[in-house]
């Protein structure tokens, strides 16, 4: 289904997805949208518009609510649509990860891959990733300056998560395409080119981690493929289908939010000359900033549910079968929860910002994020303490997965 123009399907709303206008600064209509109430029903997404903090927050957390609705439900028993056979290839990849699974099946899974991600471990990723950052930006800073995006913003995690997998250096520029396409199918009403794509990232995606899953059988090492093989073997239950999607989800949840949080992050601060002055004076606000700037320009600002059992939300009722759309970036900007939300303030102690989620789906990488926020902030202020912005940039059309085609940038 392609998506409807913001002319073609008025809703009464001021939600326009695909309005370049809106994507570009959405947070003034999500002020309009808390106005106007609790929860909105929005039409040609069929789904019901969550715009408050706290709404969000308890309704990450209620179960009530799934990712999926196939761990009880047939399509037909939900009154949903299959989705076309064409499309199996991306759906087969997509419901087999642990964010679109509920228990006793995300459980299981989610304990297994948690093992790579306890506290000692991402700890001990720390200089390998801090020295990672250093050595992209002394390679900017030796050019003159470049794209944040590309130099800088998008190698660092998806090495970082590549070599948690155990993918080899060699393949690891086929990552970002197969991902960005994966990723197109997250927009609300998705194109059917937009569906090609997905698909066509989805088979070969599989079929090269197919082929990596087989050669750790043969050759086992230490990386987290390895390690989920040998939890198959010693009796945790873990398909190779479920390994292929755990892996693929690693990649791009481990990326995605890190790369554009990082873009946006430096938009922002370019466009806030005091607090970048405040930063490049004091490093100790690193922390706080990357708090700050997940919340200031939230990278993923819609997050799905269904509804399993009815809810009643301030005198609304929203059945079985329907569909919730929360809003983090609206949520972000809640001046019940944030005062003066809409000032980017690197101060800002109390931060309760949901840029990762909440709840059994909350972020397992986001101590592993924040680990590579840091250290690319702190190598750009150390290393290039004159950052300029080179040219004005240009935001990318999707609304859901935030983020720009490039950041252009002199070091002065």
């Amino acid at each position: 289904m392609a998506a409807p123009s913001a002319s073609s399907a008025p809703s009464g709303l001021p939600f326009h997805p695909w309005d370049p206008a809106f994507v570009a600064d959405p947070y003034p209509a999500y002020a309009e949208l808390r106005a106007r109430g609790r929860v909105l029903y929005y039409e040609p997404s069929d789904q019901w518009l969550v715009p408050h903090h706290a709404d969000v927050s308890a309704l990450l957390r209620d179960r009530r609510l799934g990712r999926t609705y196939q761990h009880r439900f047939t399509h037909e028993d939900f009154g949903r649509t299959p989705p076309p056979p064409e499309h199996e290839p991306f759906h087969v990849l997509n419901d087999h990860g642990m964010l679109d699974l509920e228990p006793p099946d995300h459980t299981r899974i989610r304990r297994l891959v948690s093992k790579a991600f306890t506290p000692r471990t991402v700890e001990r990723l720390k200089p390998y990733v801090h020295r990672l950052a250093n050595d992209l930006v002394t390679a900017l800073v030796e050019a003159g300056g470049g794209d944040l995006l590309t130099d800088v913003a998008e190698p660092l995690p998806v090495a970082v998560i590549a070599e948690m997998l155990g993918i080899p250096e060699s393949d690891r520029s086929q990552l970002r395409p197969w991902s960005a396409d994966i990723c197109g199918m997250y927009e609300l009403n998705p194109s059917e080119e937009t569906a090609r794509r997905a698909v066509r990232a989805s088979v070969e995606f599989s079929d090269y981690l197919r082929e990596l899953i087989a050669a750790r059988r043969r050759e086992p090492g230490e990386d987290l493929i390895s390690g989920l093989i040998a939890a198959h073997d010693e009796g945790d239950r873990l398909t190779e289908q479920e390994m292929i999607s755990t892996a693929v989800l690693l990649l791009n949840a481990g990326h995605e939010a890190t790369v554009n949080a990082t873009v946006n992050g430096w938009w922002a601060l370019f466009r806030n000359p005091d607090q970048l002055a405040a930063l490049r004076a004091d490093h100790s606000l690193i922390p706080s900033a990357v708090e700050e700037l997940m919340r200031y320009d939230t990278p993923l600002q819609l997050f799905e549910r269904w509804v399993l059992d009815e809810i009643e939300i301030d005198g609304t009722t929203i059945p079985r079968g329907a569909e919730i759309a929360m809003l983090f970036g609206s949520a972000n900007h809640d001046p019940e929860v944030f005062t003066d939300p809409g000032r980017l303030d690197l101060t800002r102690r109390d931060n309760p910002h949901i840029s990762f989620s909440a709840g059994i789906h909350y972020c397992i990488g986001a101590p592993l994020a924040r680990i590579e926020l840091a250290a690319s902030m702190a190598a750009l202020l150390e290393r290039a303490p004159a950052l300029t912005l080179a040219a004005e940039p240009e935001r990318k059309p999707n609304f859901v997965i935030r983020g720009l085609k490039g950041l252009s940038v002199a070091v002065g």
